[in-house]
């Protein structure tokens, strides 16, 4: 199939032009085609419209990674309504916080969540309240869409999404997106500039999707896929031997990547890794994390230059690097993506020259979101229509970001400014060691010390190996960085706490230190 050009790309054109065209190639409830993820999302339509929802209203979904999460997608994108997607992981008290923070008057869940959901009181006043698998009491979502035609719907408009933040250093902030106006069949063809950003081929490959779907930067790259007319592989959740099967089997060219995926991969057995053909891959995306560069050296070395990182946040995107100019500049986080502009500040808001490092802020030319219920918030993190999500970093002479760290992640021993990131990139060169957090913990003396949290590949089997790797590590800091920057100690942990989206959750592990100090962090 030929590229049909700019003018037919968007899921529902394509919708139209190819209905027959795989759109899910596979996922627990199975394949569907690009028409039949139309019709059943124009369904929903009427469904909602027929429940009371209006343009403007608000969606929330609990779902696992499935086909059915798309559909419903789908359906708020041309209808005005706000959709609010909820991790399925959620405890009863965090699902009812977000239900009440986005006003959701329509929910969709899986049978699995029914007993998070039973103790939930505003679930009682919703205007429709649907399961997908049989709930006693509740409606199913074939019951809810049965009596509704798979027509078009009329005055279709675009939709948007109320997110929430992943909360790593605190609690989530819920951030709602303005609705726009024009025709959502013109805009997804917008969206589809996302997938050539990415050099995603036009009606041609496919997507493979283990990252939990729910979560804003997997939602663009899948999208992404979709509206540029390639099928999308879903997986239930990651398994690094079942990710490499899953390439080889469906040939897949696009993978939407954390870093800890890398991890992990890179922890299978030689003989595992070379059992399987990787060679279809054509771009796989990371981000939602940084990623040690000796980490992502060897993953090239492994699947070849096919690697690019994204870089931003939940309130929208900020650069792309991509593989040959990360290879020629290893660590950036690339260059600004079209209609942005990165800049770092000092603390007063002064513009920061090249290679000084400072907060990053990043421009859309407006201020395209809000923290709901939160004005005092939204206005802090901006600067006119220039808004920061907490890093700090430099641009180089070429334009491109070099993160140094996150603000509140930043060490000050003694005075000095120690960036984490720095030091765990040193240690994850070392063979042993899987993954690592450095944090500071209380010291008389300086304020914070320097200790490194680390998940070695496999555990010291005595505390005499585990004294001999904590030494090695220390070495090998003293060895590269300033003695400033150096852990005075090592921790060894089985597995690092982190959030659905592989970030290491630096607050959690902090805790466990300043607990008894008396001092706040």
């Amino acid at each position: 199939m030929t590229d049909p050009g700019p003018q037919r790309l968007g899921f529902w054109w394509i919708a139209e032009d190819h209905p027959e065209l795989p759109a899910i190639l596979a996922s627990p409830s199975g394949p569907r085609s690009f028409g039949e993820l139309a019709e059943q999302a124009h369904r929903i339509v009427h469904a909602l419209r027929g429940a009371g929802l209006e343009r403007g209203g608000a969606v929330a979904a609990l779902l696992p990674n499935d086909c059915q999460l798309v559909e419903w997608l789908l359906a708020c994108e041309q209808s005005g309504l706000h959709l609010t997607m909820i991790n399925p992981r959620s405890s009863s008290d965090e699902i009812e916080a977000v239900l009440e923070a986005s006003e959701a008057s329509a929910l969709v869940f899986d049978a699995s969540n029914a007993e998070a959901l039973s103790g939930i009181a505003r679930c009682q006043g919703l205007r429709a309240l649907v399961s997908v698998g049989e709930v006693p009491g509740i409606t199913s979502v074939d019951a809810f869409l049965e009596p509704h035609p798979a027509t078009i719907p009329e005055e279709r408009s675009p939709g948007a999404f109320f997110a929430f933040s992943s909360g790593t250093t605190g609690r989530a902030k819920g951030i709602k997106r303005r609705l726009r106006e024009g025709d959502p069949s013109e805009l997804a063809h917008e969206a589809a500039l996302t997938g050539r950003a990415f050099s995603l081929s036009p009606l041609r490959g496919s997507l493979l999707m283990t990252a939990g779907m729910f979560h804003g930067g997997s939602r663009v790259f899948y999208m992404a896929a979709l509206n540029m007319g390639q099928a999308v592989v879903i997986h239930p959740r990651f398994d690094a031997e079942k990710m490499l099967k899953a390439i080889q089997e469906h040939r897949v060219t696009t993978v939407y990547a954390v870093p800890v995926m890398f991890h992990r991969l890179l922890k299978l057995p030689e003989a595992t890794r070379a059992a399987y053909d990787v060679s279809s891959l054509e771009v796989v995306v990371h981000g939602a994390a940084p990623c040690p560069p000796s980490v992502k050296h060897r993953m090239m070395d492994w699947w070849g230059p096919v690697l690019w990182e994204t870089y931003g946040g939940t309130e929208g995107a900020a650069t792309i690097a991509k593989p040959y100019r990360w290879l020629e500049k290893p660590g950036t986080v690339g260059r600004s993506v079209r209609g942005v502009t990165v800049t770092i500040r000092d603390d007063n808001g002064g513009l920061l020259p090249p290679g000084e490092v400072g907060e990053v802020f990043i421009d859309t030319g407006e201020r395209l979101f809000r923290y709901t219920g939160d004005p005092a918030q939204t206005d802090e993190v901006f600067q006119d229509t220039a808004f920061t999500i907490g890093d700090l970093g430099y641009l180089d002479e070429d334009g491109y970001l070099f993160l140094a760290d996150r603000k509140k992640d930043m060490i000050i021993s003694g005075g000095v400014n120690v960036y984490p990131s720095e030091i765990e990139n040193v240690l994850a060169t070392h063979p042993a060691v899987a993954d690592t957090a450095v944090v500071g913990i209380p010291d008389d003396e300086w304020g914070e010390q320097v200790k490194a949290v680390v998940e070695p590949v496999v555990a010291p089997a005595t505390a005499a190996e585990m004294d001999s790797l904590e030494n090695e590590l220390i070495a090998l800091c003293r060895e590269k960085l300033a003695p400033s920057k150096c852990p005075r100690s090592v921790d060894f942990v089985g597995e690092l706490p982190r959030s659905d989206t592989g970030k290491v959750l630096k607050r959690e592990i902090r805790d466990r230190y300043w607990a008894d100090s008396g001092r706040r962090i």
